[in-house]
């Protein structure tokens, strides 16, 4: 248990101090933020994605949400991530997609991979992989856009157990293991300032993406909408602005079946991941 000196520490005497995994993560990270970005994948969180985790027996290594992602964890799937997806997203996906070239760069996917390329990368090839696999190339532009001057960041994968799911459904949000996903924390003078996410939404058999920002007492900052060019009118939906300022666990349930209405039940379901996943752990 974290003491209350570390509690008061972490949150500068202001506010009442997080509590659960989030508020632990806040001691760790003073211990280890110097050493971030020489950590790499010893500093993610102990559980990671069920793909991820497949991923790793396939091929003896952690990949970073590049893989299958095009801006990382939440965003939409690459060509690779694509071509697992309709081969089952399982083990056996990998065998069938094996000789393909998802990412058109003239190298098979398990070639690729076995080097240590990103198979969905065009970019990155076995003679050249480039820096997927560096921690600082798995938080999306977007993410760092929204929190200016941070140097480093903690990815934690938040993996949703049955208890996780349970829980969740008592505070109206409706959540599946398939919803697991990355948690962006930037770090600022070895402690957290807040957290991202970025989740999808589908309304009308049409999906777009969403960055939600918290501070780090897990009230929201921004919700902001990604790739809306399959549905332009989430660009400019009114539902983005009621957000603000309310706890992420809070967000009011959405009862319609409007645009606004399918970004509300994204939000809270997002919301309600981050609470259990940080401060109800």
């Amino acid at each position: 248990m974290m003491r209350e000196t570390e509690a008061a520490v972490l949150n500068n005497g202001v506010s009442p101090a997080p509590t659960g995994e989030f508020a632990r993560l806040g001691v760790r990270t003073r211990l280890a933020t110097l050493g971030l970005l020489l950590l790499g994948y010893t500093a993610i969180a102990q559980a990671t994605p069920s793909y991820a985790r497949a991923y790793k027996t396939q091929f003896g290594y952690s990949p970073s949400c590049n893989a299958c992602h095009t801006e990382g964890g939440g965003t939409a799937l690459n060509p690779f991530g694509k071509a697992f997806k309709d081969a089952g997203r399982n083990d056996a996906a990998f065998a069938k997609i094996a000789a393909l070239d998802s990412d058109g760069d003239g190298v098979a996917n398990t070639a690729e991979a076995q080097a240590k390329a990103n198979p969905g990368d065009k970019k990155s090839t076995p003679t050249s992989p480039g820096g997927w696999l560096d921690l600082a190339a798995m938080i999306p532009k977007e993410v760092q856009a929204a929190f200016p001057g941070i140097q480093s960041w903690l990815p934690r994968d938040a993996v949703l157990t049955a208890t996780d799911i349970a829980t969740a459904k008592t505070m109206g949000a409706s959540l599946s293991a398939a919803d697991e996903n990355t948690i962006y924390i930037p770090v600022e003078n070895q402690r957290p300032a807040g957290t991202a996410l970025i989740f999808p939404v589908t309304f009308q058999d049409k999906t777009f993406y969403l960055l939600m920002t918290t501070d780090k007492a897990l009230k929201i900052s921004q919700v902001i909408p990604m790739n809306t060019k399959a549905l332009p009118a989430a660009k400019t939906a009114k539902a983005y602005a009621s957000f603000v300022g309310v706890a992420a666990q809070s967000v009011p349930a959405a009862a319609g079946n409007t645009l606004d209405d399918a970004i509300t039940r994204a939000v809270k379901n997002a919301g309600v991941l981050l609470y259990v996943r940080l401060k109800g752990a």
